[in-house]
């Protein structure tokens, strides 16, 4: 097996079912059809969600296709995946409006050119009562109350709504209609995906193989990576924050998040283990090392230099500056707000973002903390603002 094939399987891998199929047919250069799910109640991808997108560039690298299925109809029914509650029902228009802004980032890692985007509605749209019928009657309960979260909460007497029972077999049925080869998911996801198996076997349909990634934690290190958690770095968030908050993992997550995250050579990984284990105090070069290949990765060699020097001038050298920003005061209103202002030029990823940071107490006009946002109108040249730890701008209108 060739170090190439060697890495896909193994770095960031939690299990291949049946792994032995997998490899068989990578290496024998079978074409596959690789499917990733993307239920649209959420428009973000952070650093968790990168971890099975590179292994899909990673096998598109090597000629297989990658299948895309926006999940348009089932993200209106609601999918409890690992949680306790129900996730709630999305509008047609929340959907596409999520979705729209996934596929952006999806592309900053995933090659376009070798992905087929398909969406559920193309199928799902034209269902009728007879097809739920004929695909339920195909699954028992028994088979479903196996699965954790649906153990949990039937044994605690806490409601399953019969939809939720839906959304595996849906799911399943997706890997039907496109004639998946190899379904991609979290550890979370390993009951729908076996379902999946399960149901091209009696479709007389080649059984997808089943490729669970490792689910890796937050900048906490402790829960797992997780908007809502603020424990999260976004792949669309400036080169300065992803470098920050690299910076201020434990160290202890620096060589997960090297093996999930980036191709840096297995013998480096194995020098930082040593370090760990002789206490080192050199642990610092190794996160250098991570976050400017994770920055470089999602924007260029160039902000990676720039946001290393950032973090020497503000962090380790405690100077911080105020980076000179050009706003033409033309293209808003008097009565728009300052999170409006900031979100034009990605300097806050979205106005949600920003009340969030203003609850925290985490914004700064020229010193003082603010509790609200403001009007524009209330902002003079020059004023300086600080937007979370490592976010420092000087106004220029």
């Amino acid at each position: 097996m060739n170090e190439t094939i060697n890495n896909i399987i193994s770095r960031g891998v939690e299990e291949i079912i049946p792994e032995h199929e997998f490899i068989d047919s990578i290496q024998k250069n079978n074409k596959l059809r690789l499917k990733m799910g993307f239920d649209p109640s959420a428009p973000d991808i952070h650093l968790g969600h990168a971890v099975g997108l590179r292994k899909l560039r990673q096998l598109q690298d090597l000629g297989h296709t990658v299948v895309l299925i926006v999940a348009d109809w089932t993200a209106q029914i609601g999918d409890p995946s690992g949680r306790s509650d129900t996730r709630p029902m999305l509008t047609y228009e929340q959907v596409r409006y999520n979705a729209e802004s996934y596929l952006k980032q999806f592309f900053k890692i995933v090659d376009k050119s070798k992905t087929e985007i398909r969406w559920q509605s193309e199928w799902y749209g034209k269902f009728k009562l007879e097809n739920i019928i004929n695909l339920t009657s195909k699954f028992t309960i028994a088979q479903f109350l196996s699965r954790d979260d649906f153990a949990k909460r039937f044994k605690s007497n806490h409601p399953i709504t019969l939809t939720e029972f839906l959304y595996p077999i849906l799911q399943a049925y997706d890997s039907v209609v496109i004639k998946s080869d190899v379904e991609f998911g979290g550890t979370d996801q390993k009951f729908n995906l076996l379902v999946g198996r399960d149901l091209q076997q009696k479709e007389n349909q080649k059984p997808q193989q089943c490729f669970l990634v490792q689910i890796i934690p937050g900048t906490d290190g402790k829960r797992k990576m997780s908007k809502s958690l603020n424990n999260y770095i976004g792949v669309t968030e400036s080169p300065f924050e992803i470098y920050g908050k690299l910076m201020s993992i434990p160290d202890e997550l620096i060589k997960l998040y090297m093996l999930c995250l980036t191709d840096i050579d297995n013998k480096i990984i194995s020098e930082f283990e040593l370090s760990m284990k002789n206490q080192n105090n050199n642990l610092m070069d190794y996160k250098k090392l991570l976050a400017n290949d994770i920055v470089t990765q999602y924007h260029s060699v160039e902000d990676a230099t720039q946001a290393a020097l950032f973090f020497k001038e503000s962090v380790q050298d405690k100077n911080i500056t105020f980076d000179k920003t050009d706003f033409n005061l033309n293209n808003f209103k008097s009565d728009e707000k300052l999170g409006k202002m900031l979100f034009s030029q990605n300097i806050v990823s979205s106005n949600s973002e920003f009340k969030r940071l203003l609850k925290q107490n985490g914004v700064k006009l020229n010193g003082k903390i603010l509790s609200e946002d403001i009007l524009i109108s209330k902002l003079n040249n020059n004023d300086r603002i600080s937007i979370g730890k490592r976010k420092n701008i000087q106004i220029i209108f």
